[in-house]
């Protein structure tokens, strides 16, 4: 499976562990959540309905709709419950240290009952972002938003820097 289709998934259930849904309703929530960067369609999204479906991690119940057409109401199954729990439980690599991919375990995260596995998420993220980073290298060496006459890639640098400083002390705070 690859991991956009993952990550598409774990929006499903953790949306779902908020409540039955309509497919219908799920795809502007998972679209809010990435900011509409990265829009959602039919053909991504039921596919993903349903091998959550299969796999037994969703319910599907039909119900009359305001016309001839049936809605089918979503719902989260126990095992999908555990299966949204180990997900986030065990986010690491890119889910760690992809943004788009790290907000969806964040937005998330609250579902896990036991603080102290949040808490192990964080930090994995944490110990990310305190190593060292840049866009672009000269050799072996990291360049910086000093090193770079181009004012775009100066634009980058310093905000990925500061947004980086923003988090690590958000972290660093929630953490203690």
């Amino acid at each position: 499976m690859c991991e956009t289709s993952s990550m598409l998934e774990l929006a499903i259930l953790g949306f779902l562990a908020e409540g039955p849904l309509h497919g219908y309703q799920l795809r502007p929530r998972i679209a809010h959540l990435s900011g509409h960067a990265r829009p959602v369609s039919d053909g991504s999204l039921y596919p993903a309905i349903n091998r959550l479906v299969k796999a037994g991690l969703l319910d599907r119940r039909a119900e009359p709709g305001a016309s001839a057409v049936q809605r089918h109401t979503l719902s989260l199954t126990s095992a999908g419950r555990t299966e949204l729990l180990r997900r986030l439980r065990d986010a690491d690599g890119l889910n760690i240290s992809d943004s788009t991919r790290y907000f969806t375990v964040l937005a998330f995260l609250s579902q896990l009952p036991d603080l102290a596995d949040q808490h192990a998420v964080l930090r994995r993220r944490l110990a990310f972002l305190e190593q060292p980073a840049s866009f672009f290298r000269d050799g072996d060496r990291l360049l910086g938003a000093e090193d770079t006459d181009d004012p775009y890639r100066r634009g980058m640098l310093t905000i990925a820097r500061t947004t980086s400083r923003a988090e690590r002390s958000w972290l660093r705070e929630l953490l203690a």
